[in-house]
């Protein structure tokens, strides 16, 4: 696992390890999956029908911003399953830059959310205590919580907090 929940006051924060940027997108969409969906849900959804897409997003406020990039795609992720009814499963992504703008390209795996039990509801991501940063090989960062291991570089990491 590549994504850790821990507890703030009245919100749940997340986070997220991955190799490079465009695989923290997929890791973080992962993790708010796994705090939505029950035990039960978790078990579930990868035996569902699978349905394949592409969904491109970019921060229009802050097009340049990578930080703000993971906060529109998580954006989505939960927009998708509550408007769209998909249940982002798994993906592989690619970052796309044109004149300093960053589109998040997603060929994603979904399934109908609605055969997703669920047990959390996320009514926002917020960006307070928002970190997205890329660690140098050899430089360590230090756990947020007792129950989240620290991450040594080289790689990237994010802590996003959630209202709930």
């Amino acid at each position: 696992m590549s994504a850790w929940p821990w507890p703030t006051t009245a919100d749940v924060a997340l986070r997220a390890y991955a190799a490079s940027y465009s695989s923290l997108l997929i890791e973080a969409a992962l993790g708010v999956q796994s705090l939505l969906a029950s035990p039960k849900g978790q078990e579930k959804a990868p035996g569902c029908i699978r349905h394949y897409g592409e969904w491109r997003v970019q921060c229009q406020h802050s097009p340049e911003d990578r930080s703000m990039l993971l906060v529109t795609w998580l954006e989505e992720i939960l927009y998708r399953h509550e408007v769209h009814d998909q249940w982002f499963l798994e993906g592989a992504m690619k970052i796309e830059e044109v004149n300093g703008a960053l589109t998040a390209v997603a060929q994603v795996t979904w399934v109908v959310a609605d055969e997703v039990e669920r047990e959390l509801e996320i009514k926002a991501v917020t960006t307070h205590l928002l970190a997205v940063d890329e660690v140098q090989a050899g430089v360590t960062v230090p756990s947020p919580d007792p129950d989240v291991p620290e991450f040594q570089g080289p790689g990237w990491y994010c802590d996003v907090v959630f209202d709930i």
